[in-house]
């Protein structure tokens, strides 16, 4: 029977208030987020998750005192391991980048399973340099050092699959169909600074595939939609529209706000506490006559069902790294985009 180990790449999250400060510093050191050499970084991400620390405690406290993410991503693994009983012995495993379970873990756990095939599946559909790209390097790194070679298959992304596309627009519709009166949906996704997309970072062009795609399932006929971007830090300029100006530009036309993380497919402080109070609070200072925030896709059938197509169709495929659909999809300028061409 052959045995199939699936890699999980996540963000993590600190699961305790005394967790935050270490979990910061291993955001702002990795080289894909401050591109700075070190001693420089590692001295800066010091800095920096220090000074923002007490901050993100005080996030973390609505969440009672630490991170959902990892028990949503531990449902997700359930659910695909489920729904993948029948190609042999398959078993999900977690890799977070900032936080336990972190790489090096999950590299022995996964050398112990001795599996016959490895499927790196990231939860993020789409591809970045700062989050898929900096797990995989990791991820090789780690397994590399523990001698684990093993047959590896990688789903680089998936921004068009069509149960990823039809879980987000079911919600986004339950969403929509559950407010009266005038109502935009914002899509709205974690932002980049726009020196990064600048470079070749396929990211943004993907999220807005996303984002037609949804739109192209929801079927509703003039639809008021866009795209903006959540989570700015720091003094670079950011891709845009901001998240925060397109819900005060919906407030001046009177419109409700139907906010939907079209990036995030589990719940954290980025759309439990920034999008669920932060942007709700700023809805209500901002005129918006009505609110919704859409819940990520998290372990829904669809999205698990689309999950396994992906690791389904990827095994077989040869090794390497693929996108969901097969053939790269990023046009050429979009040099970072890690996906090879498939004839």
């Amino acid at each position: 029977m052959t045995k199939t180990a699936i890699i999980l790449f996540n963000l993590g999250g600190p699961d305790r208030p005394e967790s935050v400060e270490p979990f910061l510093f291993n955001l702002f050191n990795d080289p894909a987020i401050i591109s700075l050499p070190n001693p420089f970084r590692f001295l800066v991400a010091k800095l920096i998750s220090r000074k923002r620390a007490p901050i993100a405690r005080e996030i973390y406290d609505h969440l009672g005192g630490g991170s959902p993410l990892l028990p949503n991503t531990q449902a997700q693994a359930s659910a695909l391991d489920a729904a993948l009983s029948d190609i042999g012995e398959v078993k999900s495993f977690i890799a977070m980048r900032y936080w336990h379970p972190m790489t090096a873990e999950t590299v022995q756990a996964v050398k112990a399973f001795a599996p016959d095939r490895i499927v790196l599946l990231p939860l993020y559909p789409q591809y970045s340099t700062t989050t898929t790209a900096s797990s995989l390097r990791l991820w090789n790194k780690e397994a590399e050092k523990a001698g684990l070679s093993v047959p590896t298959h990688v789903i680089g992304c998936y921004a068009r699959s069509s149960g990823y596309i039809r879980s987000v627009a079911e919600l986004v519709r339950k969403a929509y169909d559950g407010m009266n009166g005038p109502r935009r949906v914002l899509f709205s996704a974690h932002g980049l600074p726009k020196k990064v997309v600048d470079k070749g970072d396929p990211y943004q062009w993907q999220v807005e595939r996303s984002a037609e795609e949804v739109v192209k399932a929801l079927n509703i006929p003039d639809l008021d939609w866009i795209v903006c971007y959540q989570s700015r830090v720091g003094p670079l300029e950011w891709i845009g529209p901001s998240t925060d100006a397109e819900i005060q530009r919906a407030g001046n036309d009177g419109v409700g706000v139907i906010v939907c993380p079209i990036a995030f497919v589990s719940e954290h402080s980025e759309t439990l506490v920034e999008i669920e109070m932060e942007y709700r609070e700023l809805a209500e200072e901002s005129g918006v006559p009505a609110f919704a925030r859409v819940p990520t896709p998290g372990d829904h059938p669809l999205f698990i069902d689309a999950l396994a197509k992906l690791v389904r169709e990827a095994v077989l495929r040869p090794v390497g790294v693929d996108c969901g659909e097969g053939t790269r999809i990023c046009p050429a300028q979009f040099g970072k985009c890690a996906c090879r061409q498939v004839a």
